[in-house]
C-alpha cells in the first residue's frame, strides 16, 4: 500500500478529483440552520415541493439552493425568522457556521452565503402553520 511521502501517491492525488452534489452542500446548510436561533424553518418553493413528493426527504434541504464548484460554493437560502430576531446576527451566525463545517467536511471554500427573509412570524404563528 502507498503512503503519502510516496512520490506515487502524490501523483495520484494531484489527478484525481473529489466532487460533491448540491445536495449535499445544501443538506450541510440546512443542519447548520435549525441550530441557529431566530430561524424558525427554511422556505421552499414549488421546486423543493415536487421534489418532496419524489419520495427524497428534502426537508433539511427546503429553501435552498447551493452552486458548487471545484473549489468553492455559494449559497442561496430562504428563511423564516422569529418575531424580534436580529436578521443581521442571524445571517453572520449563519454563515461563519456554514463556512466553517463546508470547510471541514469537503475542503470547499464558501465565497456567497445570501440569506433572503420570506416572512417574520411569532412562535404561535408558526406553531400553527405545522
Amino acid at each position: 500500500m502507498q503512503t503519502m511521502t510516496d512520490p506515487g501517491a502524490a501523483t495520484l492525488i494531484e489527478s484525481s478529483k473529489l466532487t460533491f452534489e448540491p445536495y449535499v452542500l445544501e443538506k450541510i446548510a440546512g443542519i447548520c440552520a435549525q441550530n441557529i436561533p431566530g430561524i424558525l424553518a427554511m422556505d421552499g418553493n414549488v421546486v423543493d415541493k415536487m421534489a418532496e413528493s419524489l419520495g427524497r426527504d428534502e426537508k433539511i434541504t427546503k429553501g435552498i439552493k447551493a452552486e458548487v464548484g471545484e473549489h468553492q460554493v455559494a449559497i442561496d437560502m430562504t428563511a423564516l425568522l422569529e418575531y424580534d430576531a436580529n436578521a443581521k446576527e442571524i445571517h453572520e451566525r449563519l454563515i461563519q457556521t456554514v463556512t466553517d463545517a463546508v470547510m471541514r467536511m469537503t475542503g470547499l471554500q464558501l465565497v456567497e452565503l445570501n440569506l433572503h427573509v420570506a416572512d417574520v412570524l411569532t412562535r404561535s404563528e408558526w406553531q400553527k402553520r405545522q
